[in-house]
């Protein structure tokens, strides 16, 4: 085992062959556009915020994360939400270890667009193979909300699904949401599958432990 310091902490990464390598996870986001997944997968990738204009087909970012016994490197697909890029999103999200359905919690319109992209999801991945997550974005506009919190909150329940309201302009909830699926993926992995060639490299450090907090999520079907 191989230390890996992440901003100043010291974690245990994986060494295999003289070489820290880490686990590849490729996580994608779907959702209408404007929700802000760009700006969510820019937050998740380098703890940034800016506007952007909409994306065409597909970005690809990465963030490497290290937990107490792995170091998992996120691959992000951030794909592209205007209706005539539909037909072609499934190449993006099929083989995903976790998809983050998003949607705005100021229009409710993209709730209920989010709601046909699970179900768009079910016909794609395999049970207890894909984490799955409903995210609320723009947390930080309370005032203008449309769909409540018990509202998400009930609708990730109904499906089994991890939830969670989250802001990429104000970075809240953002470090719980990436360590929560980072855990989650880390526990339905096999640590000899899909090793990606990566050496030994700076780590994000999500918060002072690595233990999710017990109410930074909800999720039906059991931790």
């Amino acid at each position: 085992m191989s230390e890996v310091r992440v901003r100043g902490r010291v974690e245990t990464g994986l060494k295999f062959h003289g070489e820290t390598r880490a686990l590849r996870v490729k996580m994608v986001l779907l959702g209408s556009s404007g929700v802000g997944k760009s700006s969510l997968a820019l937050r998740f990738s380098k703890d940034e915020f800016k506007a952007s204009a909409p994306t065409v087909g597909c970005a690809y970012l990465t963030q490497v994360v290290c937990l107490h016994d792995a170091t998992l490197r996120f691959e992000i697909w951030d794909t592209a939400g205007q209706e005539k890029y539909h037909s072609v999103t499934p190449l993006y999200y099929r083989g995903a270890h976790a998809a983050l359905v998003v949607y705005d919690i100021t229009k409710r319109e993209s709730f209920i667009r989010a709601q046909l992209w699970l179900k768009e999801l079910e016909k794609q991945y395999i049970p207890g193979e894909t984490e799955v997550v409903l995210v609320g974005n723009k947390m930080d506009l309370p005032d203008d909300r449309e769909v409540s919190l018990q509202e998400g909150r009930s609708l990730a329940e109904r499906g089994g699904l991890l939830f969670m309201e989250t802001s990429a302009k104000s970075g809240e909830q953002m470090n719980e949401l990436l360590l929560t699926i980072a855990h989650r993926v880390k526990q339905k992995t096999r640590e000899d599958e899909k090793l990606a060639e990566w050496r030994e490299a700076e780590c994000v450090n999500l918060n002072q432990g690595d233990t999710p907090h017990p109410l930074s999520f909800c999720c039906s079907a059991g931790l």
